[in-house]
């Protein structure tokens, strides 16, 4: 697969000051988060700490009550379809449709995104996405959760996105496929792609992410990065997470 042409020191997805919620109940309270090119970014936080609702945001399926946001440089609030042709997103319980094959299902996919790819172009990008190739033909009624990741990701793969935006991608995984879908990610950081990942797996993301984003009740509590080859303090974090958990 090709990598996707981008501006390594432009952030891919951004939010600057964000404020945003739902009716009267205000969720985030001035959100700064920024994931550049090739980068893994896990977004941590106790339930109703506002994973979800920036991830909404990304996908223009709410708005901000201040602050800017992008992806890819377009203001998904103003112009969603747009931003939204810019990422692709995978949900924890990932929907496909059962009685088409795994390479029916990209096939279709793509059509409805308005793209058109030759079979041996979807081959390739079920085979990046670790789909093995004695499964593209078979129907994905019968597969696992971590089997009907891997066809969403080669969705994304073949459409050639910047931006992925992962909700609890590891939820209901076994050792094996939470393994798999570790490799598939670094495979993603290789090809430039700009990754979000939702996630309440503190060891995956220590595992995988190049910046992990602390989310308690709307703000964002901290942000620890990672250089080069050194790795995050697991029993820091561990403590910094179970406070967060707690309150």
């Amino acid at each position: 697969m090709s990598l996707i042409s981008t501006n390594p020191s432009q952030p891919i997805l951004l939010a600057q000051g964000v404020t945003a919620g739902y009716a009267d109940r205000t969720i985030l309270r001035g959100l700064d988060l920024a994931v550049l090119p090739g980068q893994i970014y896990a977004l941590l936080g106790a339930n109703g700490a506002g994973k979800s609702t920036a991830l909404s945001l990304f996908l223009g399926f709410l708005r901000p009550r201040s602050g800017t946001l992008r992806v890819a440089g377009i203001d998904p609030a103003a112009e969603p379809a747009k931003a939204r042709s810019q990422l692709a997103y995978i949900p924890e319980n990932v929907a496909l449709y059962g009685h088409l094959s795994a390479r029916e299902n990209v096939a279709y996919l793509l059509h409805l995104a308005g793209r058109k790819e030759s079979d041996a172009a979807i081959g390739a990008a079920l085979q990046a996405a670790g789909l093995a190739p004695a499964a593209h033909d078979q129907r994905v009624a019968g597969f696992s959760k971590g089997m009907r990741q891997k066809v969403s990701i080669a969705l994304a793969l073949a459409r050639r996105v910047p931006a992925l935006l992962l909700d609890e991608p590891t939820s209901g995984l076994d050792p094996q496929a939470t393994a798999d879908f570790h490799a598939l990610l670094d495979a993603l950081r290789r090809q430039g792609v700009a990754v979000l990942m939702v996630t309440h797996d503190l060891l995956g993301a220590v595992d995988t992410a190049d910046c992990i984003g602390f989310l308690d009740q709307g703000r964002m509590a901290e942000e620890v990065r990672t250089a080069g080859t050194e790795r995050f303090d697991v029993q820091a974090l561990h403590r910094r997470y179970a406070r967060l958990e707690a309150a």
